[in-house]
C-alpha cells in the first residue's frame, strides 16, 4: 500500500487515496506507531464524493474516527492539487462534520498554503472551561501560562470526563490578536498542533471579549502559527501551511 506522509504545523497524518477499508481502525493503530510503523497522528483517506469535490475520513492513532481535522483538511487540498487530481483552487470537501470549503494558494504548481472555511462555532462558557463545537467537540481552558499547563495529566483526565472524549486546549491570551495554545487531542494525545482546536480557542476568546471578531488572530501552537478569523455570527476561517514529508510503501 502506498501512502504520503504530510504535516501541518507538525500535526502529521498518512494520506491514502481510496476508500477506507473495513479494517481502517486497526490499520491506523498499526501504521501510526512511531516505533514499529511510519508514525503519525493517524490516517486520512481521500476519495471521490457524491456531494463535493472530494471526501476525507480521519482515523486517529488509537483507531477512533474523527469528524474533522483542520490541519488535515489543508493537507487534503495540497494532496489533490499537487497530484493533478484537480486543477481547481477552490474546493468543497465532504467531512464527518459536514461540507468544508478550501481556497488553495499555489506557487510554481505546488500548494504552499490553504485557507479553510471551518463552519460556525457554538460556544458554551463554563467554569471548567468553555465547551466549543466546531464540528467536533473541544474544551477550551484559559490559563495564565500555557507552557506550564498540566497537559499530560489534566488533559487526558478532562478528555475522559466527557462521554466519547473531548479535545482539550490550554490557552494563554498574549494580546487581542494573539493566543498561545497547547492541546491534548482526543484519540491522539499531545500533538504539535490542532487546527480545529485553534478555531475553538479563537471562538472562545472572541466570545469572552478577549479577542476581536472580524480581525485575524494568530494562534501559536507547538508546531507553528495559524491565522484564525472569527466572523460576527461565529463563522471561522483558518489559514496555514501544508507540507509533504515523504512518499512511502508498506507491505500489509
Amino acid at each position: 500500500m502506498r501512502f504520503t506522509k504530510m504535516q501541518g504545523l507538525g500535526n502529521d497524518y498518512l494520506y491514502i487515496y481510496g476508500q477506507a477499508p473495513a479494517d481502517a481502525p486497526a490499520l491506523s493503530r498499526r501504521l501510526s506507531d512511531r516505533h514499529f510503523g511510519p508514525g503519525a497522528d493517524g490516517i486520512i483517506f481521500i476519495s471521490p464524493s457524491d456531494c463535493a469535490d472530494f471526501r476525507m475520513r480521519i482515523f486517529n492513532a488509537d483507531g477512533s474516527e474523527a469528524e474533522m481535522c483542520g490541519n488535515g483538511i489543508r493537507c487534503v487540498g495540497k494532496y489533490v492539487y499537487d497530484r493533478g487530481l484537480t486543477d481547481k483552487t477552490e474546493l468543497l470537501i465532504e467531512t464527518g462534520a459536514g461540507l468544508r470549503r478550501l481556497r488553495l494558494r499555489p506557487e510554481n504548481g505546488r500548494v504552499v498554503s490553504v485557507t479553510a472555511e471551518m463552519g460556525r462555532a457554538a460556544v458554551i462558557p463554563g467554569t471548567e472551561g468553555d465547551l466549543v463545537d466546531v464540528g467536533n467537540p473541544h474544551l477550551v481552558r484559559f490559563v495564565s501560562d500555557a507552557e506550564g499547563a498540566p497537559l499530560s495529566t489534566l488533559g487526558p483526565a478532562l478528555c475522559a470526563s466527557v462521554p466519547g472524549g473531548i479535545n482539550v486546549e490550554f490557552v494563554q491570551v498574549l494580546g487581542p490578536d494573539r493566543l498561545r495554545m497547547r492541546v491534548w487531542e482526543r484519540g491522539s494525545g499531545i500533538t504539535l498542533a490542532c487546527g480545529t482546536g485553534a478555531c475553538a480557542s479563537a471562538a472562545a476568546a472572541v466570545r469572552r471579549g478577549l479577542c476581536r471578531p472580524m480581525e485575524p488572530i494568530t494562534v501559536l501552537l507547538d508546531g507553528g502559527a495559524l491565522q484564525i478569523t472569527v466572523g460576527q455570527q461565529g463563522e471561522l476561517y483558518m489559514e496555514g501551511p501544508a507540507e509533504t514529508v515523504f512518499e512511502g510503501e508498506i507491505e500489509l
